[in-house]
This record gives structure tokens, C-alpha cells and sequence, in this order.
């Protein structure tokens, strides 16, 4: 708490309507926002399908899916920048068949941004869901497809609706997560003003040059955080 009430404390309350308007700014916002989103996006896409597979089908080596799944959480956020440029880079074990036959690169773009923020934010999303799915019912859908629905069908229609509380907190969760990595996105992505430089890099070149500028960005970013729990706060104790 002392930490944040001195950056309150500090904060350039004069000059705060000028540094939030700079155009520098309002790009890394831009940037930030539409980057944490489409991580989510994709969080969702994978994360969704491979937590219900956790939780619902039995299969050798699940746990250790599992731990390579979750282990961005404990993993530092550099060493997971380190990893996906190995994977991923024109020289990785995957990127440079990327690059060779498709002509695409990952590293330093906006892209990049994206990949590793979803790197580290998914593991939120599928604790998330996988929770949802232990605590709901499975014979709704064993009944479901007892009357002749598929799987699939019988995943959308009755056992989504019955995870979307937990889905949407596991959403929110991993957008935030999403909105204030720094490790993983500088070491994979860099720090390109307008093209990979986010809220959080941009507190960070800022700090060097222009302290009163890192307050102010580190304020948008707290309120930000507080706005995510707050709702997450009201979520939960509604559920309970």
C-alpha cells in the first residue's frame, strides 16, 4: 500500500493533462490496449478447448500438460521472451519455417507483442476455466450426448453456458496480465515506439528521461488494475 500512496503522493497533478495527451502516449495506450485484447483473443481460442481437455478427458502425460501449461506463472517473464525467440525467431525451431515458407516474422513487430502476451496471460485463462469445469456437473453433458448430440454440440450448448462466469473471469484475468507484461514482450518484441512499445515499456523509457512522465503512465496503469479487480471483486461476491 505505502508504495502506491507514494505514487499518488508524487504524481505531477499540474502537468498530469499534458503528459497523458502527448501523442507518445496515446499510442502506447493504443497500442497496449489492442495488443492485451487480441492476446485474449487468442488466450481464448486455445485456452478455452485445452482446459476443458484438462478437465474432461483422462490421457497419459495430462499433469505434465498441465505444468507446461501453467508454468508462465512461475517461469520469469525474461526467461519466456528468451524461449519464444527460440521458438519462434527467424533461427528458431519453428520460426524459420515460418519465415522460409510463409514469409513471416514474429520478432520485433506487433505480432510478437501479441504471441507474448498470450505466452503469459493464458495460463490465467485456463486455471481459470479448468476450475469451472471441475465444479460443473459432467452429466448434463454425458445427457446431452446420450440424446444424440455430438461432443461438440453438447459442449456449446450446455456446458458452455454453465462455464461463462468463469470463462469471462478468466478473460479479464489474462487481459490484464496482458496489459502489464514488460519481460517477455522487450526480450521477444523490443521496444519500437507505435509498433511494440506498450504502456508498461513506455513507464520504463520514461523513468530514464522523464520521471514525472513514468508517474503519470504508472498511474493510468494502476487505475486500470483497480477497475479489473473492482469488477472482478463484484463478480465473485455476487457467485458467492
Amino acid at each position: 500500500t505505502l508504495p502506491l500512496l507514494a505514487l499518488l503522493v508524487r504524481a505531477p497533478w499540474r502537468s498530469m493533462p499534458d503528459l497523458l495527451t502527448s501523442a507518445e502516449v496515446w499510442q502506447a495506450l493504443q497500442l497496449s490496449l489492442v495488443c492485451a485484447t487480441a492476446a485474449t483473443a487468442v488466450s481464448l481460442v486455445i485456452g478455452v478447448p485445452l482446459a476443458w481437455l484438462l478437465a474432461r478427458v483422462e490421457f497419459p502425460g495430462r499433469g505434465l500438460v498441465r505444468a507446461l501449461v501453467t508454468l508462465p506463472l512461475v517461469l520469469p517473464p525474461v526467461v519466456g521472451g528468451v524461449a519464444l525467440l527460440m521458438a519462434l525467431g527467424r533461427n528458431g525451431v519453428v520460426g524459420h519455417w515460418l519465415d522460409d515458407w510463409f514469409g513471416i516474422t514474429l520478432p520485433f513487430t506487433t505480432a510478437g507483442v501479441v504471441v507474448a502476451e498470450a505466452f503469459v496471460a493464458m495460463p490465467f485463462l485456463v486455471i481459470s476455466v479448468e476450475g469451472t469445469l471441475r465444479a460443473a456437473d459432467p452429466r448434463y453433458e454425458e445427457a446431452a450426448t446420450t440424446l444424440g448430440a455430438s461432443r461438440f454440440t453438447a459442449f456449446r450448448r450446455v456446458t458452455l453456458p454453465l462455464i461463462a462466469p468463469g470463462i469471462a473471469a478468466g478473460a479479464v484475468l489474462a487481459w490484464a496480465r496482458a496489459l502489464g507484461e514488460f519481460g517477455a514482450t522487450i526480450t521477444f518484441a523490443g521496444n519500437f515506439p507505435s509498433r511494440t512499445q506498450t504502456m508498461p515499456l513506455a513507464v520504463y523509457l520514461a523513468l530514464q528521461n522523464d520521471p514525472e512522465a513514468a508517474i503519470a503512465l504508472s498511474l493510468v496503469l494502476l487505475a486500470m488494475s483497480i477497475a479489473v479487480l473492482a469488477g472482478l471483486r463484484d463478480r465473485w461476491m455476487a457467485a458467492s
